[in-house]
């Protein structure tokens, strides 16, 4: 229920976009820039650590919707739960585990990330350009999470279903284009 009264109490982030365009844009351009520029990790991928940090934090809204648009990449359906349930005996990708325990930490207890924790990440075959992108991944989601529970924004699986193909079809850059003058 959307704590925001101009809004209609089942409002979804999009509305709350075009509620407030100036922010949402620059907003959605760092989006593009973090999940869709090039980066050692594909976007897939990136969506993917956006869905399981959205999940650490238990906001249902990006999960649902970042979990639809990371399957809609080629994440196999249920890898999300599994991860989330038990990253050790998930069907993730061993070269992604790391990297998902990595945001995982850094979301539950930032102020505990040590350098094990990244060498874990470097072990894995992943360099500095790829740590950094899955921390800004990681921050990126957070902030987002706090920002739909704080303004009250839910959504069923339908919505998410919808958010999360209109993302793959079109990035951030395409919600962006939703916004108005």
């Amino acid at each position: 229920m959307s704590y925001l009264g101009s809004l209609p109490t089942d409002a979804t982030l999009l509305q709350v976009f075009q509620k407030f365009p100036a922010p949402a844009s620059k907003l959605l351009d760092l989006h593009e820039l973090i999940m869709r520029a090039p980066s050692a990790f594909g976007a897939g991928e990136r969506e993917l650590i956006a869905a399981y940090v959205s999940g650490v934090n238990d906001c249902g809204y990006c999960h649902g919707v970042h979990t639809v648009t990371a399957e809609a990449f080629g994440v196999p359906e249920g890898l999300l739960a599994a991860a989330l349930h038990d990253l050790a005996s998930a069907p993730v990708d061993e070269r992604l585990k790391p990297v998902l325990a990595y945001v995982g930490k850094l979301t539950r207890t930032p102020s505990q990330m040590t350098d094990e924790d990244a060498e874990a990440v470097f072990a894995a075959g992943w360099g500095e350009a790829a740590l950094h992108d899955a921390v800004l991944v990681c921050a990126l989601f957070n902030f987002m999470n706090r920002m739909v529970e704080g303004l009250g924004i839910r959504a069923d699986a339908a919505y998410a279903k919808t958010s999360g193909v209109r993302l793959k079809e079109g990035g951030y850059a395409g919600l962006a284009s939703l916004l108005g003058s």
